[in-house]
């Protein structure tokens, strides 16, 4: 017995949360896009006028983090269009993809990076604007900073692995640019090859970030979710005292909703129904980025 319908208002509950998720998803986005683009600007003008390749290397992160604000800002667009005869999840996956997009240019910033710092290193040329450097450093350490715990708490709220990613990759961009001022330190100091040195280890820094997103992208998109969510679920459903045993479970993300299934067995299928509604309520509350549940009553149930 397949009792997986939602009632109407709880389909229109996940719909209003869901908007507000992809509408809070966008203004994040816009407001780091914006907050990134100023940031790298600014710290071009002053690589131009300084020679700094570390500083050069912070500044190829940061307009790496800033354009990988574009494919985030329009996989959220597009996560709002309504489900169809051909894409009848929706389009939530589209902010997967983007992510896969950032993993890419996180690699690429990395190699950049290794590559002028590796050249430079053998040919090292002295710092000029010392100061403004330092002060570059500093600026780009607060711009992603303010970026990075933004994205992180809009993502982890929202359930975007993509937006947690490219919040670490803003994180790991404001911890080189202090490193820049490391490099600069050591310019004002009389050690030109520091900035090279720092802009090595940034190339490495970078490198480990990429491998942490790729991990959390690869489990979105193979439908792995947190043990810790799952047990939740179990949880909320074990504490209906008519349900006997949780025979199936299943969840997946569709970008930052949740979508799931399960086969409950009761004690008594007369029971089932008030239970399923109890169970739902419950869920609503305690899983707030779950969108669809479909939930079957076993049968069976009726012969106890």
């Amino acid at each position: 017995m397949i009792l997986g319908a939602h009632t109407h208002d709880h389909g229109e509950l996940a719909s209003d949360r869901a908007f507000g998720d992809d509408e809070a998803g966008i203004r994040t986005v816009r407001i780091a896009l914006v907050a990134l683009a100023m940031t790298s600007i600014m710290q071009l003008a002053i690589v131009a006028v300084s020679g700094s390749v570390s500083l050069l290397a912070d500044t190829a992160h940061n307009i790496g983090d800033a354009a990988n604000s574009i494919p985030l800002l329009i996989a959220f667009s597009i996560a709002r269009r309504a489900a169809n005869k051909r894409f009848t999840y929706g389009y939530g996956r589209g902010e997967d993809v983007a992510g896969v997009l950032i993993v890419l240019s996180i690699f690429v910033s990395a190699g950049i990076v290794l590559w002028e710092s590796s050249n430079r290193l053998f040919d090292a040329e002295p710092m000029r604007q010392i100061g403004w450097v330092a002060a570059a450093a500093v600026i780009g350490f607060i711009g992603n900073e303010v970026v990075a715990i933004m994205q992180i708490r809009v993502g982890k709220r929202i359930g975007s692995e993509a937006l947690i990613s490219d919040g670490l990759h803003a994180r790991t961009d404001g911890l080189t640019s202090l490193a820049v001022l490391v490099a600069a330190v050591g310019a004002w100091l009389g050690y030109p090859l520091v900035d090279p040195i720092v802009g090595l280890i940034i190339g490495v820094v970078i490198l480990f970030v990429s491998w942490d997103a790729t991990k959390r992208i690869w489990g979105r998109l193979m439908d792995s979710v947190d043990p810790r969510l799952t047990e939740r679920v179990e949880g909320v459903v074990a504490s209906q005292p008519d349900v006997v045993s949780i025979e199936q479970l299943r969840l997946r993300w569709v970008g930052h909703r949740l979508h799931g299934d399960m086969r409950i067995r009761f004690a008594s299928a007369a029971e089932a129904p008030g239970a399923i509604v109890d169970i739902r309520h419950r869920l609503e509350h305690d899983v707030p980025q779950l969108d669809d549940l479909v939930i079957e009553a076993d049968a069976m149930a009726a012969t106890h």
